[in-house]
């Protein structure tokens, strides 16, 4: 999908925390900011349960599921994300395939499955990757990583927020209770949990614009140089 994995010397910035976030939105200010390569981790797994569903795979079902992820015919092409050729980028972003992706990523086939197409994308001059192990286990040896969190309610209004720009029906109480579920069950699993690394910057921005949580990113980063 992008090729072999450059050498470690690529510099990385890991970029975890929960669902909604923001994490993906500031990632990519940080990429465009510093003219880094970008990676949705996410949306690796979005596209998994998106295209078991189409199969009629289980969610539950690891050997298919790990085999699916392995010769998963996705591509990223600019703002575009490609499922066997058909632009699937607003199905991968209903609450539906978010929740179907949480629980594929629970599953230690499929993570293992994913983990070199994720580190193909590290190449030079440098790569922004966003999601819940980039740090801990993607990356390990990432020049910066910050665990990018907020409230749970000030993720479930912009979570919230997005859905209704786009049209989408939500339900905010509703959204509030599936992200602290999600968070729970992300934070829990046996394999890959979200958790702050030791090593990890931690960026609350509960109380903070987009391009302060950017700035702040990109000024960490630079203080790595």
């Amino acid at each position: 999908m992008n090729g072999n994995a450059s050498p470690p010397d690529v510099p990385v910035i890991a970029i975890d925390g929960p669902s909604a976030s923001g994490k993906g939105t500031v990632a990519q200010g940080v990429a465009a900011a510093l003219g880094f390569h970008y990676l949705d981790s996410g949306a690796l797994y979005r596209l998994v349960a998106l295209a078991a569903g189409r199969a009629g795979l289980r969610l539950d079902d690891e050997p298919r599921l790990a085999a699916l992820a392995e010769r998963l015919p996705a591509e990223f092409c600019g703002s575009d994300i490609l499922l066997s050729g058909e632009v699937v980028t607003d199905a991968l972003r209903t609450e539906s395939c978010s929740a179907g992706a949480s629980r594929v990523a629970s599953l230690a086939g499929v993570r293992t499955a994913l983990l070199e197409r994720q580190r193909a994308f590290r190449r030079p001059p440098g790569l922004v990757a966003d999601g819940r192990d980039m740090g801990s286990v993607v990356f390990p040896d990432a020049r910066l990583k910050v665990f990018l969190t907020a409230s749970a309610e000030v993720r479930a209004e912009r979570r919230y927020k997005q859905l209704i720009d786009k049209g989408i029906p939500a339900n905010i109480s509703t959204l509030l209770l599936d992200l602290r579920e999600r968070d729970a069950r992300d934070a829990s699993r046996p394999v890959a949990p979200l958790v702050r690394s030791p090593d990890a910057r931690l960026l609350d921005t509960t109380g903070m614009t987009i391009a302060e949580a950017v700035a702040t990113v990109v000024a960490w980063f630079r203080e790595t140089a």
